[in-house]
């Protein structure tokens, strides 16, 4: 059966990004197929060459020994569901339709992406959504959103037993392809998620030193992830998890090799394992399906 995780046409960009903050939106606005998929190539080609430019202590070619990357500041936004067992394929699909084109009804989703959980897990959460905001109030208006609660009240509550959400802070580059997760690289793929909650008596500077090494795993394993975004969950008192992280592979075959890795595994093992009282990853396949509104 085919599960959506869709790519529809994208929406409006909200008014508050303008061409002074974002330069390249008139640019892209007027690009045809062909040349908006080029652009996402330059900016994968040029994040990498960026992060070594500025990794290096010396430049032979003129150019500036350390690059400054602008970040913007995102807020990540992850629900995770249980459906029944008897759950009809007619109404998985009208549950992810509804979930995904949501983002068409309200303002300040800026990208969003869901599908059918592909694997067992401990918590046994079959459905996955993700959204990225750009400020805690938008969030806060999501949660708030009387079309959003219709939603749920009448498309998943009916067919699902239980769901949580997770939301936390990080930052992506600023420029339009990496914030609203638009073009050809984001079109397909594999979304992983990894929650984790760290026990409470573990020193700071072990959690710091756990995230760090995830963070420069990522970056050692660059060519083979499109975007990774990590942080610490908002009300991660009332929360289930403190840390979350939300890593697009370009395929199922560079999710695996990223997660059998000796490197993730050590890692893991050595980092992340003996602080943690709780730990899921979970990843599901993004496919460009769909064109119809709800």
């Amino acid at each position: 059966m085919l599960i959506r995780s869709q790519i529809l046409s994208a929406p409006q960009f909200p008014s508050y990004f303008n061409s002074s903050s974002l330069p390249m939106l008139s640019f892209i606005a007027s690009c045809n197929h062909r040349n908006r998929a080029s652009s996402v190539k330059r900016w994968r080609n040029c994040k990498r060459i960026s992060f070594v430019i500025s990794s290096a202590s010396s430049s032979t070619n003129g150019a500036p020994e350390n690059v400054h990357i602008k970040k913007r500041k995102i807020v990540e936004h992850i629900y995770l569901v249980r459906a029944k067992r008897d759950m009809s394929e007619d109404e998985e699909k009208d549950m992810l339709d509804y979930l995904y084109t949501s983002q068409y009804h309200m303002s300040g989703i800026l990208a969003i992406s869901l599908g059918r959980i592909e694997g067992p897990n401990t918590e046994n959460f079959t459905h996955g959504v993700y959204m990225r905001f750009q400020r805690k109030e938008d969030v806060a208006k999501f949660y708030n959103s009387a079309f959003f609660s219709q939603v749920l009240e009448e498309h998943v509550a009916p067919i699902s037993y239980g769901s949580i959400s997770v939301d936390f802070e990080s930052e992506v580059e600023d420029d339009i392809i990496p914030i609203f997760r638009r073009g050809e690289d984001f079109n397909y793929g594999v979304e992983c998620i990894i929650l984790i909650y760290v026990l409470e008596t573990v020193p700071k500077e072990a959690i710091e030193e756990a995230l760090s090494t995830l963070q420069d795993l990522i970056e050692q394993y660059d060519s083979f992830i499109v975007q990774a975004t990590i942080g610490t969950t908002l009300n991660s008192k009332d929360s289930e998890y403190s840390h979350a992280a939300v890593i697009r592979f370009p395929s199922r075959e560079d999710f695996v090799f990223f997660k059998e890795s000796n490197e993730y595994k050590h890692m893991w093992s050595s980092k992340f394992q003996p602080i943690t009282k709780k730990s899921l990853l979970l990843h599901y396949s993004v496919d460009p399906v769909g064109t119809e509104l709800m």
